[in-house]
């Protein structure tokens, strides 16, 4: 790895078994970003990753609109599961994320949303990490990244993601309790 990108320079392509039906390497585009999401949601609904963390500024051009997202994360709940999310604001997914935030409200006690009111939302990484996979948005304008099951930058992002749930608060409550 260099300067935060791996040493492969490949597109990214289909990988071996560690990561069997997600892609490794690099992507480039809205419409392969989506598509990473829609299949590491799924593989994680399939293989029943215990933890994912997704974390994106304001998760405004992530499909968590779609009904097939919202059932693969629906096939993934279940107990002993854990899901965080991490943004600097959660104003765009509660406005343009219908199917995700009903789905929050069923399952919000395996879902932990963090709000990290000081970061700048022009820095604030663009991943999803799990035990197996990674995916990180390196140009969220231009959706470019890489991903793949590489342990050494697995690492990294886990250890920038740990410092960012450590500086942010609950957000985005499951409900909200008046009187």
């Amino acid at each position: 790895m260099r300067g935060g990108y791996m040493d492969s320079e490949q597109p990214a392509k289909p990988a071996g078994e560690p990561s069997e039906g997600l892609l490794s390497g690099r992507f480039s585009g809205r419409s392969d970003f989506e598509q990473l999401v829609r299949d590491a949601l799924a593989r994680a609904a399939r293989e029943g990753w215990r933890e994912i963390i997704l974390c994106d500024a304001t998760f405004e051009d992530w499909p968590l609109r779609e009904r097939e997202v919202v059932a693969s994360l629906q096939a993934w709940s279940s107990s002993g599961r854990r899901l965080t999310m991490l943004a600097t604001r959660y104003d765009e997914v509660m406005r343009h994320q219908p199917r995700f935030v009903a789905w929050r409200k069923t399952w919000g006690h395996i879902l932990d949303c963090r709000v990290c009111r000081t970061a700048s939302a022009l820095d604030f990484p663009s991943v999803i990490l799990s035990p197996a996979w990674f995916m990180h948005r390196l140009d969220p304008s231009q959706s470019r990244g890489i991903c793949g099951d590489g342990r050494e930058y697995w690492v990294k992002l886990r250890e920038m993601l740990d410092e960012h749930i450590r500086n942010s608060s609950p957000g985005f409550p499951a409900s909200t309790l008046g009187l």
